[in-house]
């Protein structure tokens, strides 16, 4: 019994001294928490030092109903180097390009000009089923082309042309895919100016509009992937930017991070669609901050302000992981495609104007005359060796034969499927029994 009161002693000691402890303890919190209180009732809480905690944007609280206004950024300016006559305006951003790069522009362009008007008319002769030209959009091709790695990847939409001539892709090659000959890279399959190559990183042309623009994307974030200190250029025109495609790409590319120039042709017309009924902000660059992204407005007639910024715009793409919207001003000079007559919307003057005034090969050349670099008689010489170096290319490709007929049915699968068989046997009893319909002597064997 002794022993159970030594027990029953220990443990009410132990009881006492708890709860004494904790007396003590639900004393402090009380006197902490009246301390505190005391704090917050002396420093009465100020709203107007609130900050918005949502994840979903960066923002102030305002006490005013206010809609933002859609000209919130208003007049984005457009970037230059060069004026209509080819004067340096700030000398500071001319890119001290040499001679042999200058005169390399130049011949490119207006090789690219010559191409056009050669295949042009061949279309018009029945010669091949259609085509693209690329009038007044010289500049921005051969600008941005300039600016890039020959390793970063190139999705057009259709109007690029001079992108591949200048990264090497040669005449040839460029007539048999209008001919959809034998030479022809793409075995025939696709309409004319669809062009691509792997061997230049050019991605093939598709016709549908801005499908280029999240395979881009994806590319970009590919290469990010991989470290290799490559970007993406993704061009479009300014009518496919009103595709949903192009909210996918935009959005994707900025929230992975990737290294892509998104490149805008604002050319005047989607077709026949002029801008102001295309959309109501401040064109394409406006868009940019709206998905974080870094953009630029500039001046598509001017090659030295698209190279400027294609330069500036790819280094830090690829140094900081993220894409960057350029909006390069011009105009089409041409019609959109030989399916169009550009005269049903638009007056001769407003075309002339572009034509005679303010056309990025004439500014080009301003520049490289009052240099010495170019003369009349360099003009006449370079003009009539383009011309026919372009239609002895011309006619090359026309002699040339079909691509195989079975090609029709490769590269789909590793091995052809027994539909796919089944639909070649059928071909070839169809073209069998009316020979006379189908010249195979015109195919390549």
């Amino acid at each position: 019994m002794a022993a159970v009161r030594s027990i029953n002693k220990m443990y009410g000691v132990c009881f006492h001294v708890r709860q004494t402890a904790g007396l003590k303890a639900s004393r402090l919190l009380q006197h902490r928490a009246f301390r505190v209180g005391a704090v917050l009732r002396q420093q009465p809480f100020d709203s107007t030092l609130e900050k918005p905690q949502f994840p979903g944007a960066s923002a102030e609280f305002v006490d005013q109903l206010e809609f933002i206004q859609p000209n919130v950024i208003s007049g984005i300016p457009v970037y230059r180097v060069m004026d209509r006559q080819g004067n340096i305006i700030n000398p500071s951003q001319d890119p001290q390009l040499s001679k042999e790069t200058v005169l390399n522009f130049y011949q490119k362009m207006t090789l690219l000009n010559t191409m056009d008007r050669i295949l042009y008319e061949s279309q018009r002769q029945g010669r091949i089923s259609f085509y693209m030209t690329n009038y007044g959009e010289e500049g921005t091709h051969i600008g941005s082309a300039a600016a890039l790695d020959p390793t970063d990847i190139v999705f057009g939409q259709y109007r690029e042309a001079g992108v591949l001539m200048y990264r090497g892709f040669p005449l040839d090659l460029f007539m048999a895919q209008c001919y959809a000959n034998a030479d022809d890279l793409g075995k025939g399959r696709q309409m004319p100016v669809h062009y691509g190559s792997k061997d230049l990183n050019f991605v093939t042309i598709s016709s549908p509009l801005a499908t280029q623009i999240p395979q881009a994307a994806g590319a970009a974030y590919a290469l990010k992937r991989e470290n290799m200190n490559r970007a993406v250029i993704c061009y479009f025109g300014e009518g496919a930017a009103s595709e949903g495609d192009a909210h996918a790409g935009f959005n994707f590319s900025a929230t992975l991070e990737c290294p892509l120039i998104f490149f805008c042709r604002n050319n005047g017309y989607a077709i026949s669609t002029p801008t102001n009924e295309q959309y109501r902000g401040d064109g394409i660059a406006a868009r940019g901050p709206g998905y974080g992204m870094l953009s630029i407005r500039v001046d598509g007639n001017d090659v030295f302000a698209v190279y400027n910024a294609t330069k500036e715009a790819r280094r830090r793409a690829v140094a900081e992981n993220q894409p960057f919207l350029i909006e390069a001003m011009t105009y089409r000079i041409g019609h959109h495609s030989t399916s169009d007559d550009s005269s049903a919307y638009r007056s001769v003057d407003e075309v002339n104007y572009w034509d005679k005034q303010d056309h990025p090969i004439s500014r080009l050349r301003h520049y490289m005359t009052a240099r010495g670099w170019w003369s009349e008689d360099d003009e006449r010489s370079w003009r009539k060796q383009s011309r026919k170096t372009v239609m002895e290319a011309f006619e090359r490709a026309e002699k040339r034969l079909k691509p195989n007929v079975e090609l029709m049915f490769t590269d789909v699968y590793q091995e052809m499927t027994p539909g796919l068989n089944k639909q070649r046997e059928s071909m070839w009893r169809h073209v069998q029994q009316y020979k006379e319909h189908y010249p195979l002597d015109l195919y390549d064997k």
